[in-house]
């Protein structure tokens, strides 16, 4: 074995000691069971409220993807939105989270924070049997992990956190869903990754990946490995964003390629929706770190990046532009054209005034200068400031660089975006097999060890 393999050996064996130390004669959850990190459940650990109404079992799932942006909380959201369907309260918790939002926890009556998903997923399914105080129980934002290491943040305040969390959210729940953060190693510096998390609460993974065959396979098999290593049965994937196309060839070759593997189902291929990835005004503000000038009430209007239209032509030939190109079009224009903004304006004050006659002007307009370089006169912005409608923004970066920053945006679901939200969960829920979900996370036996469904050892 080569100097590689002995420090990777000894790093999971720490990991694996670590964690074994700690949960030793612990108890998390009200519904689930301790895995101890051998190669069959510590049943003397296992404890439940009792099966559900089919007389099963059932066990947490865990969500977790190959790497950012694959769509996991857009998963997330249409899992918690099925099971809504099927149980009487859902629980959700978000173990490990970094970016954060403040909210007002009614237990503590103070504001604490928490993931921001947590956030997302608890206002939009409105669950209010849960207190936020217990689904994110550690948040890592900057400079934690330089504390942890240094010895300031402890192994066993992180664990005692998660299980205290998980143990609230479980007992007042039916089923639970649990959300990781990025891929199934992240977390791994301060010994919280999500493979490790998901085993110490008993959870099965759902792994998400990007559409596509060769390369998703060997994204999901990188992060298979990690969790079988914690013991954690991988109860399914979900292929995401997948070209219309190569729809039913992904789907059929997936399949086959997951249970002759691994012996493992392919729970949803959901195709690609655009709309989805289009960053909306309100994302803009955030890049930008301004507000609308005018046109606030269209600030979540979503707008492609493909049809960005940067304007260096004449006044006349931009007014052209906006009569043919799609009614949508974000346009970029430098904060000394002031022809093109003051034509912008009276275009859309035209349009409006056809009282139907021809189609409302839903471009917006987006003005670029280099702080203390450029700046738009007074009298133009007094003219912006009165004309009410159209959706105009000055940003204080170049041309060149607004749109490499649009470029580089991966728009994320919030809570205040509802339309896009909901639009998520309609669309990814009706491509997920939850009866497979359920099938492959439920057991007769508490120790879910029945014959039916397999023993963990001759399962992934």
């Amino acid at each position: 074995m080569n100097r590689s393999s002995l420090s990777t050996a000894t790093m999971l064996f720490r990991h694996q000691k670590q964690a074994q130390v700690f949960f030793q004669g612990r108890i998390i959850g009200s519904m689930c069971h301790i895995r101890s990190f051998s190669t069959s459940y510590d049943k003397e650990s296992t404890i439940s409220t009792g099966p559900n109404s089919n007389g099963r079992h059932q066990r947490p799932i865990y969500v977790a993807a190959t790497k950012q942006h694959v769509g996991k909380t857009s998963v997330s959201l249409a899992l918690v939105s099925g099971l809504k369907k099927r149980f009487g309260k859902v629980g959700f918790i978000k173990p490990v989270g970094q970016q954060h939002v403040t909210v007002k926890s009614k237990e503590l009556e103070q504001d604490i924070k928490v993931d921001k998903d947590v956030c997302l997923v608890r206002e939009h399914f409105e669950l209010d049997h849960v207190d936020y105080n217990h689904m994110s129980p550690v948040i890592i934002p900057r400079g934690y992990t330089k504390k942890y290491i240094d010895g300031k943040i402890t192994y066993e305040t992180q664990m005692n956190d998660i299980d205290r969390a998980f143990r609230r959210v479980s007992g007042d729940s039916d089923v639970v869903l649990c959300e990781g953060t990025g891929h199934v190693a992240v977390g791994s510096i301060v010994d919280v990754n999500n493979a490790k998390v998901a085993g110490m609460v008993g959870a099965d993974m759902v792994l998400v990946a990007n559409g596509g065959l060769g390369s998703a396979f060997d994204e999901l098999e990188l992060n298979r490995v990690l969790c079988q290593h914690f013991n954690v049965r991988i109860a399914g994937v979900v292929i995401n964003k997948v070209r219309h196309d190569k729809y039913e060839q992904t789907k059929h070759y997936m399949t086959k390629a997951l249970m002759q593997r691994w012996g493992v189902p392919l729970l949803g291929c959901v195709p690609d929706r655009p709309y989805l990835g289009c960053p909306a005004l309100f994302d803009l503000e955030k890049i930008f770190k301004t507000n609308l000038m005018v046109g606030t009430k269209h600030r979540f209007r979503h707008y492609s990046v493909e049809d960005i239209n940067l304007i260096t032509t004449s006044l006349t030939r931009f007014l052209e532009n906006l009569r043919t190109k799609p009614s949508r079009t974000l346009y970029i224009c430098h904060v000394t054209r002031d022809d093109i903004i003051l034509g912008f304006m009276a275009e859309y004050q035209r349009r409006k005034k056809s009282m139907g006659a021809e189609p409302p002007l839903e471009a917006a307009l987006i003005v670029c200068g280099r702080k203390d370089k450029y700046e738009v006169s007074d009298e133009v912005i007094d003219m912006i400031m009165g004309l009410d409608g159209a959706p105009v923004m000055i940003v204080e970066y170049s041309t060149h660089e607004a749109m490499q920053k649009i470029h580089d945006y991966t728009p994320k679901l919030n809570i205040d975006d509802k339309n896009r939200v909901m639009t998520a969960v309609e669309h990814y829920e009706p491509y997920i097999d939850f009866d497979e979900l359920l099938r492959r996370t439920t057991s007769d036996d508490s120790s879910f060890n029945d014959r039916d469904s397999g023993r963990f050892e001759e399962r992934v």
